[in-house]
């Protein structure tokens, strides 16, 4: 009985591949025992563990594969592993179902570009989707086949040490770098060898944690989830991302991996989207202490009731759902759909025809750490930095200075630059700043190092050589920041000034009175007051990646002219937060002369840096800002051009920022919204008319009855270098 039935599959896949995927499917799909499709929605770690420690079957991975209890191994990586494992898989189990390895590319297999929040900074979708492209040949060819990533969660509080893992605080900038992240991964054809599934993450409002602290309680209005926390998922969905991965958090008191509301009413019904869902590690398990469910099995019927298809690592899918179904509690209709969905992603991969075909050993070998791919990290790690300060121009530094300290835990790191989630990032391959500099000046300048304390510690012994370093150089270049497991996944600060006594180490260089430069490296905004106010030039670097001494290097010495642009406001201390430049007026905002209107008594209410804040090596200069019309029909759109002048003395590039502000609505508006911007180059002395449409669907918002329309009404539109030094004009829309 079973060879008829083997000769029937085989049979049945030769015919389905002249079918639809669709059929093709269902071709699949009626072949299956329970215990088959329970297994399709079953995913296990086969490397190491990224969370809460979980009970795993006796039975060895290798057996549950054999057996088709297995849909998914994640955690495990290199083409001949993977082949190994995918062999038992497509050969020894009944059916033949090919496995689907995932694995957390986050920015980089072993290539490690910037982290997610740096490359935002570029402003330039272009080249997030390169990156995630060179990140996506680089990892297919090491038997991957998914990455769970992009992160689009929005972020306003900068405590949350995940801020580093997404695009920031904008739901419009975080759109297009989702989308740009989706296509580069995904590429023009997901079956091809060298494109992996994107798993867009948290679904949803994960960013809005509470106080800043990871896993905790997020709670908001529904309008301010739909515009501000959905919109990346929407955009990513509708740019045909494979996956989504359901968040730890709650909603409204209902968690993500037990919501009906997200997985099914928006994300399917709404959105129409037809990939699958996969939990958050042991997020379905976690049921349990959010409160909403009993037992492990109640976590599971909740879980695949809402709609999460696949059970990472919470064992609740595999104890549970055949004795759920068997009871009448979960129907199988319910469960083939969730086969469905994965089977049908798949399929789009190609697994089915060649399950193989991401498995040469060959193809690894030549392409890992390849010359093309940390070429592409080190471009990507020259335009994620942000110059935040440049007092009488100290910066670009000149080559022929005599002496230069280098000074600082950071300055010499090998290990830090990677960032949080570096994968299979490796230390050796990093290039330190001091590194990036003695490459950048050879022997012509004499390049000397002092640690002068470490990120943490509190011990100032190292202070005395740091200054008579500084004292016996042209310049100081200091390197601080932040460690890079101080950002990340459960690495939430409730404060973020500069760790230890970094922040003395500065002070100490700068009272030499020598020219100093801050080199920030750090996963997250800082709260750097003094900082700001006192030093001469400040270069925000987040974590750079394996290039990162090399970009550096050439930024400090001006062989690159800093463009970057902050995609998350800076606060000036921690008792500002949130803090985010879209916020809504109040009945009563500032004024200074009264009194009684929103302000603290001891701090100004505005940022240390806005956000869309960068500066240049050289000037630009707007003007004459236009508008096509000064009132328009609500289904029309509006020209909006201004001129830009590079009003300096180097070549370099802006970041043209469009904000618009609906002055009356039925429900409250934030001051500024962010609706475009355009990333230009601009020789010295050269100005470009920048053009840029609005259209009715930039106007839209979710009105006093949920309706996501354009109201009648008057309009201010803002034009600039970033979010609050801006040009405004004036429009109306009408009936």
């Amino acid at each position: 009985m079973k060879k008829i039935l083997l000769f029937i599959f085989i049979c049945s896949i030769s015919f389905a591949q002249k079918k639809t995927i669709e059929q093709r499917v269902d071709s699949v799909l009626a072949l299956m025992n329970l215990e088959e499709k329970i297994g399709q929605l079953v995913q296990y770690s086969g490397g190491w563990d990224t969370g809460t420690q979980t009970s795993r079957p006796r039975e060895g991975h290798i057996e549950l594969i054999r057996k088709g209890k297995i849909g998914s191994l994640l955690n495990v990586f290199g083409a001949e592993e993977t082949k190994k494992i995918q062999k038992v898989a497509v050969e020894e189990s009944r059916l033949k179902i090919p496995l689907i390895f995932g694995l957390d590319v986050i920015h980089g297999f072993r290539a490690t570009f910037p982290i997610p929040l740096a490359e935002a900074s570029s402003w330039n979708p272009s080249l997030v989707e390169k990156s995630a492209r060179w990140q996506a040949i680089e990892a297919s060819s090491a038997g991957i086949h998914w990455t769970f990533n992009p992160m689009v969660d929005i972020a306003r509080d900068p405590r949350w040490g995940r801020i580093m893992e997404g695009s920031g605080e904008d739901p419009y900038l975080g759109s297009l770098m989702a989308v740009a992240r989706v296509k580069g991964y995904q590429g023009n054809d997901l079956s091809a060898n060298n494109t992996i599934a994107a798993c867009i993450k948290h679904f949803a409002g994960y960013g809005g944690a509470e106080g800043g602290r990871d896993y905790n309680t997020v709670d908001f209005s529904e309008r301010t989830f739909r515009e501000v926390y959905l919109r990346p998922f929407q955009a990513a969905v509708n740019a045909g991302a494979a996956t989504l991965m359901a968040s730890f958090n709650e909603v409204g008191g209902v968690p993500s991996s037990g919501s009906n509301f997200l997985q099914t009413k928006i994300l399917r019904k709404e959105w129409k989207f037809d990939g699958f869902v996969v939990s958050d590690w042991n997020s379905v398990g976690e049921l349990i202490p959010h409160g909403v469910a009993k037992d492990l099995k109640q976590a599971a019927e909740l879980g695949i009731k809402a709609g999460v298809d696949m059970d990472m690592e919470a064992n609740a899918y595999y104890n549970h759902l055949s004795e759920l179904v068997n009871e009448g509690k979960v129907s199988q209709k319910i469960i083939d759909e969730s086969v469905r969905r994965i089977l049908r992603i798949k399929f789009r991969l190609g697994l089915f025809d060649d399950p193989y075909k991401y498995c040469e050993a060959e193809r690894e070998k030549n392409t890992v750490m390849s010359k093309q791919i940390v070429q592409a990290t080190l471009q990507s790690a020259r335009e994620a930095m942000v110059l935040l300060k440049n007092k009488n121009n100290l910066l670009p530094l000149k080559k022929d200075l005599k002496k230069i300290a280098v000074i600082g835990p950071l300055a010499n790191s090998k290990d830090d630059p990677l960032g949080g989630w570096s994968q299979q990032g490796n230390a050796n391959d990093v290039v330190t700043v001091l590194e990036g500099i003695k490459n950048k000046l050879g022997k012509s300048t004499e390049v000397n190092y002092e640690e002068g304390c470490t990120i943490l510690g509190e011990e100032k012994n190292g202070f005395t050589k740091a200054v008579e370093l500084a004292n016996a150089s042209d310049v100081a270049i200091v390197v601080v920041g932040e460690s890079r497991n101080m950002a990340g996944e459960a690495s939430s600060r409730a404060k973020i000034d500069l760790p230890g006594i970094q922040e003395d180490l500065v002070q100490s260089i700068q009272k030499t009175g020598k020219p100093v430069v801050v080199i920030l490296m750090n996963g997250r905004p800082l709260t750097i007051p003094w900082i700001q106010e006192n030093v001469s030039a400040v270069i925000e670097t987040w974590y750079l990646g394996i290039q990162a001494g090399n970009a550096i290097a050439d930024v400090l010495f001006g062989d690159y002219n800093p463009s970057g642009k902050l995609p998350v406001t800076f606060p000036r201390y921690v008792g500002q937060i949130p803090i985010y430049y879209n916020h809504k007026n109040t009945g009563r905002p500032y004024n200074p002369n009264d009194h009684y209107t929103s302000y603290y008594q001891d701090l100004e209410n505005t940022p240390l840096y806005p956000f869309g804040f960068g500066l240049s090596y050289t000037t630009f200069t707007y003007s004459n800002l236009s508008l096509n019309k000064n009132k328009i029909k609500k289904n029309e759109s509006l020209k909006v051009s201004v001129n830009v002048k590079n009003s300096g003395s180097v070549d370099g590039a802006e970041v043209v920022q469009l904000y618009i502000r609906d002055l009356v609505g039925s429900v409250t508006r934030p001051v500024k919204e962010l609706k475009d911007f355009s990333k230009i180059f601009l020789k010295a002395g050269e100005t470009k008319k920048v053009e840029f449409t609005i259209t009715p669907e930039k106007l839209k918002f979710y009105d006093i009855n949920m309706r996501f329309v354009v109201e009648p009404g008057d309009f201010k539109v803002f034009v600039g270098t970033n979010s609050e030094d801006v040009k405004e004009a004036s429009f109306s829309v009408v009936d």
